[in-house]
């Protein structure tokens, strides 16, 4: 199967003053979804795991010291992922500092 013939599915992101949107195969939504997830919460689900994955970089594995407003950036984006997810990041990737 070409991937133009998958099926896709239009995900809208929107914020107070932006909106974008992106096509998604159906398919891989499928592939992530655990139970019965909708669509938007695995999108939302895979983004903040992306977030937390990127400050967690910035933080950890980047150049010099990091200043304190990206410190509270990363404690900010890592209680959330402990809320979303019901776990600390460091333990779902088994990877600790």
């Amino acid at each position: 199967m070409a991937a133009e013939d998958l099926e896709t599915t239009t995900v809208t992101l929107e914020t107070d003053d932006a909106t974008d949107e992106m096509e998604i195969p159906v398919d891989l939504v499928d592939l992530l979804t655990e139970g019965d997830e909708s669509t938007p919460t695995v999108v939302a689900d895979i983004a903040m795991f992306g977030f937390a994955q990127r400050v967690h970089s910035a933080v950890h594995h980047g150049q010099g010291q990091p200043d304190e407003q990206l410190e509270a950036i990363e404690a900010a984006t890592m209680d959330r992922f402990e809320e979303r997810f019901g776990t600390r990041y460091e333990d779902l990737i088994e990877h600790s500092h």
